[in-house]
């Protein structure tokens, strides 16, 4: 996707939305020395443009009772063999001609307890990052959805200790 050009006004509006994304037109053209309508033409250009996906907010996992993070490396199956019937699945839930990959994908989308998924190079296809109540829920999880997946062969789990660092802040020197 092509970048769009980008001053550093534009650059500082996305490191105060970053901030705090309730802060009125009125206050971020303050803090970048605009007028409002110059600087809210400059916002809906990069809402437009997709630089800013969308707002919202912030929760705290350990006050909403999310105390076990876990990170899970998962390889699927490679095979070209048939879904349907495999490990329980039924035929009305796959499409005709639909991937491993094309499910796993899918099935990803349901589960609330995937907060995070990427695809990965190396020995495992993707990492999902996971935030549970604790390690009942986590174990559920893993039994009754993830290993339940007809297209997943290997699971190989990680628990998170402390954060250290996290932040949804994206650098925009």
């Amino acid at each position: 996707m092509a970048e769009i050009e980008m001053d550093a006004i534009d650059r500082r509006i996305l490191a105060i939305l970053q901030e705090n994304g309730r802060l009125s037109n009125q206050e971020i053209a303050e803090r970048v020395n605009l007028s409002p309508s110059p600087c809210l033409r400059r916002i809906r250009r990069l809402e437009e443009s997709g630089v800013i996906r969308g707002y919202v907010a912030l929760l705290d996992a350990q006050r909403l009772g999310l105390d076990l993070l876990a990170y899970v490396n998962v390889r699927l199956e490679k095979r070209g063999s048939p879904i349907v019937g495999a490990r329980g699945e039924s035929s009305a839930t796959v499409r005709p001609g639909a991937t491993h990959l094309d499910l796993f994908r899918a099935a990803v989308q349901t589960w609330p307890e995937v907060v995070a998924c990427h695809a990965m190079a190396g020995d495992m296809d993707f990492l999902l990052r996971v935030q549970v109540e604790d390690m009942a829920h986590f174990s559920s999880f893993v039994q009754d959805q993830l290993l339940h997946h007809p297209s997943v062969i290997d699971v190989k789990t990680s628990f998170s200790l402390e954060t250290i660092k996290e932040t949804t802040a994206l650098p925009v020197r």
